[in-house]
């Protein structure tokens, strides 16, 4: 085993922020039963914190998670996500016990791929924690991370793309996108508090025998090409009514939490914007041209909330924060995110 120095000083720090899918197309099906997906997807500046930190001396690695339940240490992708990056590492270097926190602030089970995006910063992070960071000797390289990712699971080779991707194949296949010009889209995201998980809306989906939607695909393609010409977030806006439809498994989702549908509809009322899903939901996202006006409609949101006037569905109020599309994800150092939430 390599006798180099192991890793920084202090503790690596990243921010895994969630992901929007702004189009969801389902193309096909694969002979293993994974779906076939067109979809373009784009980071938020709402994001969960991790650090990793070196534990001399133990032989154990240790996670304590703040914040949204994750559920129990052995189901969470990080620590399956130090396993796969000691696994790359390939005897490089050193690969001693990490002390790991994760604050989560984004929901969990909630199409907002959270534990992918933690499941990527991890694997990053601590290839860097062991002295084994992107272009340093020893860093097994792009090629090898992803291959690690696609086994973590189809939402985490996208955070590895630096920003707003093309994600196709079951999501092994990311073409990164140039980011939304221009000041950085608003986003409300709007999440109820229950639980859908995404292979049983992949199920109903299946069962359906729906025919893959030719126009959600077009649609998705389309906006792929429009970001490669260089779009705004003013023109990105106008096609929020577009986009919201732009989601095939909404159908399947709405089968799964009848619940869903009535309360879309209320935010449709409320804020006179249209709604969208983010991958199998629930959390149903509204596209404004700005973080102002994403704040404004939080508040509108919460007020609603407050007054009884707007119900959700789930087991109490909604999740309800404004955030934005970021045009990259954050690197090792720590920022604040301008979140609003309930």
């Amino acid at each position: 085993m390599s006798s180099a120095p192991v890793g920084p000083l202090g503790p690596v720090v990243r921010l895994a922020p969630a992901k929007l899918n702004l189009t969801l197309a389902v193309v096909g099906r694969r002979p293993d039963g994974y779906h076939l997906l067109h979809s373009v997807m784009v980071p938020l500046a709402l994001a969960d914190r991790i650090s990793l930190a070196i534990l001399p001396g133990e032989r154990a690695d240790r996670l304590h998670v703040t914040g949204f339940a994750a559920g129990p240490d052995r189901d969470n992708l990080v620590v399956r996500a130090i396993a796969e990056a000691r696994a790359a590492a390939g005897g490089a270097a050193e690969t001693p016990a990490l002390a790991v926190r994760l604050e989560k602030r984004i929901p969990v089970a909630a199409g907002l791929a959270g534990g992918s995006s933690d499941a990527a910063a991890a694997l990053d992070g601590a290839l860097e924690a062991w002295g084994l960071a992107a272009g340093t000797p020893g860093d097994p390289g792009l090629a090898v991370r992803a291959e690690a990712a696609a086994r973590l699971g189809s939402d985490v080779p996208f955070f590895l793309a630096g920003g707003p991707a093309c994600v196709e194949g079951r999501g092994e296949r990311v073409t990164p996108l140039p980011a939304v010009r221009g000041t950085p889209p608003g986003i409300l995201l709007v999440t109820p508090r229950l639980v859908v998980p995404t292979a049983d809306v992949f199920a109903v989906h299946a069962a359906s025998g729906v025919p893959p939607n030719g126009a959600t695909r077009l649609t998705s393609e389309h906006l792929a090409a429009e970001l490669r010409d260089g779009l705004d977030s003013r023109r990105l806006a106008d096609r929020a009514g577009i986009l919201a439809a732009a989601n095939d498994l909404l159908g399947a989702t709405a089968i799964l939490v009848p619940g869903l549908v009535a309360f879309r509809r209320a935010l449709t009322r409320l804020l006179g914007r249209p709604i969208g899903q983010s991958g199998s939901g629930p959390t149903l996202w509204v596209l404004y041209p700005s973080h102002g006006d994403a704040e404004a409609a939080a508040r509108t949101v919460t007020s609603a909330l407050a007054a009884g006037t707007l119900v959700g569905p789930g087991d109490g109020e909604p999740f309800v924060a404004a955030t934005s599309i970021t045009g990259e994800l954050p690197g090792p150092s720590v920022g604040n995110d301008t979140r609003s939430e309930r």
